[in-house]
C-alpha cells in the first residue's frame, strides 16, 4: 500500500464507495409501503444535528417525520430527504446527516 500524509487514507471505505449513492422515491404509494411491509419494520428516530453514519448493510427506509440532508463522504453530493420517503442506503456508503428536522422512521437491514 502506498504511502500517504493524508489522514482519510486509514479508512476502511471499499474501494468505489464514493460512487455509492442514495436512493429516494418520494411519496410512494400505500401500496408499495404494504408491499414491502413497512409498517412491520422496527422504529427509530433522532433529534436535529449531525452525525457520521457509515451503511455496513443496505438499508431502506421510510420516514414518518423529519428532514435530512445527507452529505456522501468523499463527493460533492448532498440527497435531501424526509416524511413521506422511502430511502435506500447502499452497504459501504458513509455519509454526514444533518438533521434539520427531528427524524422518525420505520427501518430494514438486509441480511446479505
Amino acid at each position: 500500500m502506498a504511502s500517504t500524509s493524508n489522514p482519510d487514507s486509514m479508512d476502511t471505505d471499499p474501494p468505489g464507495a464514493a460512487a455509492l449513492s442514495i436512493s429516494v422515491e418520494h411519496s410512494p404509494p400505500e401500496s408499495r409501503l404494504l408491499q414491502l411491509g413497512v409498517k412491520s419494520w422496527p422504529k427509530w428516530g433522532c433529534p436535529t444535528g449531525k452525525f457520521p453514519v457509515k451503511f455496513d448493510a443496505r438499508e431502506t427506509c421510510y420516514l414518518l417525520k423529519g428532514k435530512v440532508r445527507a452529505h456522501i463522504k468523499g463527493s460533492s453530493e448532498c440527497v435531501e430527504f424526509g416524511a413521506g420517503d422511502l430511502v435506500v442506503f447502499p452497504k459501504g456508503l458513509s455519509c454526514t446527516w444533518d438533521v434539520v428536522a427531528a427524524v422518525d422512521k420505520y427501518y430494514k437491514f438486509d441480511s446479505s
